[in-house]
């Protein structure tokens, strides 16, 4: 249902439908996922995924975070993402990276805010229902995995 939400918005992810569990499951790498309960309601979740199947880029991932909307601006989010980093960290993870939509400019300030930069803009990358749309690469270098 989260994921859901940031299809709806069309600023967080250019899938159009939130996929079956065991296809969202095989996309993402199986250490470090994440969620936030609340009275037994999934609020936020976070997991990582391959950037690669070549080995060489074996210690890079990407990220994927999603708050729910009545979550938002709880702090969950960068609680979320400060735990990806570290645990990420521990499991040899050297860097980590984002795709995020420039007009989520929320997103772009929490990555910040956990030590991410801004790589580049790769413009028109996308067409979502008839509009190019510019996706802002961002990523973070570990100084301690990789070293």
């Amino acid at each position: 249902a989260i994921y859901q939400e940031g299809i709806a918005s069309q600023n967080a992810t250019f899938e159009t439908d939130a996929p079956e569990w065991e296809v969202w499951d095989q996309g993402h790498i199986d250490i470090c996922r994440f969620v936030v309960r609340e009275s037994g309601n999934v609020l936020a979740w976070a997991a990582l995924s391959p950037v690669s199947k070549r080995k060489v880029y074996a210690g890079v991932a990407e990220v994927s975070i999603y708050v729910a909307e009545s979550a938002r601006g709880r702090g969950f989010g960068k609680l979320l993402l400060e735990t990806l980093v570290e645990s990420s960290e521990a499991a040899g993870i050297w860097t980590l990276q984002g795709g995020i939509f420039p007009e989520n400019e929320i997103s772009i300030m929490l990555h910040r805010l956990c030590g991410f930069r801004i790589v580049g803009r790769r413009e028109r990358i996308g067409n979502m229902d008839g509009t190019w749309r510019d996706v802002v690469l961002m990523e973070r270098r570990s100084s301690i995995a990789g070293i």
